[in-house]
C-alpha cells in the first residue's frame, strides 16, 4: 500500500503544479483552492508511504514523479518545447524513478532513535 501512496502523491504534485499554472499567481480562486488542496494531501500520503518506503528513496521518486509529470503536461497542455534533449531528460528522470524503485528494500524501515526502540526508564533509574 506504501507505493501506492507513494505514487498517489506524485500525481497530486503534478495536479497542484497544473493548478498553480492556472491560478494566475493565485489569482484565480478554485485553481489555487486546488494547490492547497492537493499540497496538503500529496504530502499527507507521502507521510503515509515513508512509514515503510525509505525517506531518501520514497522523496526522490515523488519529487521525481512530480517533475517529469509536470514536464510532461507542460509539453501536452501548455505547448512547451518537445525538444529530444529536454525529452531524454524527461526519460532519464523516469528510469532514475524506476532504479530507485527496483533497488528499495522489501522491508519495511524505521526510523533510528524512535520511542519504540528507546527504553523505558523505570522508578528506579529516575531517583537515581
Amino acid at each position: 500500500m506504501a507505493w501506492f501512496y507513494l505514487f498517489l502523491g506524485g500525481a497530486l504534485e503534478i495536479v497542484w503544479l497544473i493548478a498553480m499554472k492556472y491560478s494566475n499567481g493565485f489569482k484565480n480562486f478554485w485553481p489555487s483552492a486546488i494547490v492547497v488542496a492537493a499540497l496538503i494531501a500529496s504530502m499527507f500520503v507521502v507521510s503515509l508511504a515513508i512509514k515503510t518506503i525509505p525517506m531518501g528513496t520514497a522523496y526522490a521518486i515523488w519529487t521525481g514523479i512530480g517533475a517529469a509529470g509536470g514536464a510532461i503536461a507542460g509539453i501536452l497542455l501548455f505547448n512547451e518545447s518537445k525538444d529530444w534533449l529536454r525529452l531524454l531528460s524527461i526519460a532519464l528522470i523516469i528510469a532514475g524513478i524506476a532504479g530507485l524503485k527496483l533497488t528499495a528494500p522489501s522491508e519495511p524501515t524505521t526510523p533510528a532513535g524512535t520511542l519504540s526502540e528507546a527504553p523505558v526508564p523505570t522508578s528506579a533509574a529516575i531517583k537515581g
